[in-house]
Formats: C-alpha cells, structure tokens, sequence
C-alpha cells in the first residue's frame, strides 16, 4: 500500500509539472521553487537575498526565523521523497549529506531537478560556498559583500580574543541531543567545526573516547572531565533546566563543569558549519565561557 501511495503522488505531481521538471537545465538567476535540505544552503540562500525561493526545507533548517515558517519534507538524513516531490519544486538542493539512500534515486526518478553544493565544514570551505551560490543566483556582488563582512566578524573574534589575554585554556565538550536516534552524544573531539569553534574560542576540545559505543558513556565523558559543557539547544531545553541536565545526561555530575554548573546553552547549527555569522557566534561563545569579561558583538 505504501508503494502504491508513493507511485500515486509521483504520477499526479508529473500530470500537474505538464514536462516542468524533466532534468532540464536550471537558470539559478530566475526566481524558482526550491526545496533545500541543508541547513547551512538554508541561511546562506536567504543572505543572498533568494530565500523566497525557497518553498520547503528539512527539519534541520532552523535559520533564519523565516525558514520555520516553510513546510518541511523531514529530517536531511531521514527525508520523505514522497513529502518532497509533492511540493513540485523546480529545483532541490542539498549539501551531499542526505538520506535514506533510496531518496535521490526516487526524486531523480520523478523527474525533478537535483543540484549538489559544496559543505561549510572550514571557513575556507564557507566562503567557496557563497561564491558558488553567489555565481548559481547571479547575485555575486552579494556574495562577495557577505564574505568581505564574514571576514571582518572572524577578525573582530580574534581581536576580542587576544585582548582577553587568557592564559589557562579550558577543556571543552559539546553535548548534543541527535533529534533522529532520540538520544544524546559527545559531538566534540572528532575535530569537526565544534571542536573548530572552541580552539577559535580560546579554548581546548575535552578528549572524549567512548570506544565506538553507540550510547554516550558515562565514564568516558567523566574521564574527559570538561570544565565547561556547550549542551545544544534542543537538549539543553528538553532538560528543562541545568540542574536536571546535570543529573540526567550520562556521567556530566562527574565533572568539573558538573560539580561547578557550567554547562552553557548554544544553538545546534551555530556549532556545526560556518556562515556569516561565524564571527558574532565566536564572540558569543567566548563570552558564556568567559563570562567576567563579556564583550557585545558589534
């Protein structure tokens, strides 16, 4: 039944299309439908000036706040084919990190148009990104603009950082709550843009070594023993507070950042790619891990 409920939105959204979709070749300076399943293509779409465009997004697309007003098709790595050919897009964009396997082989297979872009994972890699998209719009002046300002923000963290003058670098894990296994886990320690973020924060990423299991060990998040704890939004809220964090997620009341309350609150996609406001969220996480010298972005 379930097969012949995808087939049957697959059909109606070809009848509806009349040939729009057809694999053919997309004029990215054109206003379009798009359905973008990458938070980081999300925020960088809408800094350009596009995210009208933009019809659906995945779940993970959280920034800015107008992209949760959009429908969503699911989460990037557990995404509805069925949810996504029904918003007869022109155009779906991803950042080479979506799944269940068998999702682009069913949208490829209705006929819509599918165009990958290049990750954030590196400063260096964020600014390719926004020249690709820049070039893809036809708005690269825009592109170059954003860069010229992502560059002065990375500059101004630096400078802040420096004129703290810190001495003793703290150790620093990120606890994540992963919303597609419904659990938590070290995100930290596996030298990703979380761990970028610390060091550029004036920080050390807590060694973290759970051995491959699968669920977050209490002894090794203990052994790490961090100083301070970046618990992401959506777990940090699902605790409803710090005290409960502290108690319930595995081996945190065993720390240093346990013992003393230093667990910090930071939005999830601040922490896993660079952006435009790469910069800003530096300062702003030098100031919760600093918090007696706090400095306002500007």
């Amino acid at each position: 039944m379930k097969k012949i409920a995808f087939l049957a939105v697959v059909f109606s959204v070809l009848l509806v299309s009349c040939g729009r979709f057809g694999n053919k070749e997309i004029d990215g300076k054109k206003d379009m439908r798009i359905v973008c399943l990458s938070k980081q293509l999300t925020e960088y779409v809408f800094a350009l000036g596009k995210g009208h465009n933009i019809v659906a997004v995945d779940l993970s697309s959280t920034y800015p706040d107008s992209a949760k007003l959009l429908k969503t098709v699911g989460y990037h790595r557990a995404l509805s084919p069925e949810s996504i050919i029904s918003m007869t897009p022109d155009l779906v964009i991803h950042s080479n990190d979506i799944g269940p396997e068998n999702v682009l082989p069913q949208i490829k297979d209705a006929g819509l148009n599918i165009k990958a872009f290049g990750g954030a994972n590196t400063i260096d890699s964020a600014k390719l990104l926004l020249k690709e998209l820049g070039e893809f719009f036809g708005v690269q002046t825009k592109a170059d603009s954003i860069i010229k300002k992502m560059n002065e923000g990375l500059a101004r963290a630096a400078d802040t950082l420096k004129a703290l003058g810190v001495k003793d670098s703290l150790r620093v894990m990120i606890i994540h709550f992963g919303l597609r296994n419904n659990n938590y886990f070290v995100m930290s320690g596996r030298n990703g843009v979380g761990d970028k973020m610390i060091r550029l924060a004036g920080c050390t990423p807590a060694t973290y070594d759970g051995k491959g299991a699968r669920e977050m060990s209490a002894e090794a998040v203990a052994l790490a023993n961090p100083d301070v704890i970046i618990a992401t939004d959506y777990g940090y809220d699902r605790m409803g507070s710090m005290d409960k964090f502290i108690t319930d997620v595995p081996g945190v009341s065993l720390t240093n950042a346990g013992k003393n309350k230093r667990i910090v609150r930071f939005e999830e996609h601040d922490l896993i790619y660079f952006g435009p406001r790469s910069g800003d969220n530096i300062i702003k996480l030098v100031n919760l891990l600093y918090p007696k010298t706090r400095v306002t972005p500007q």
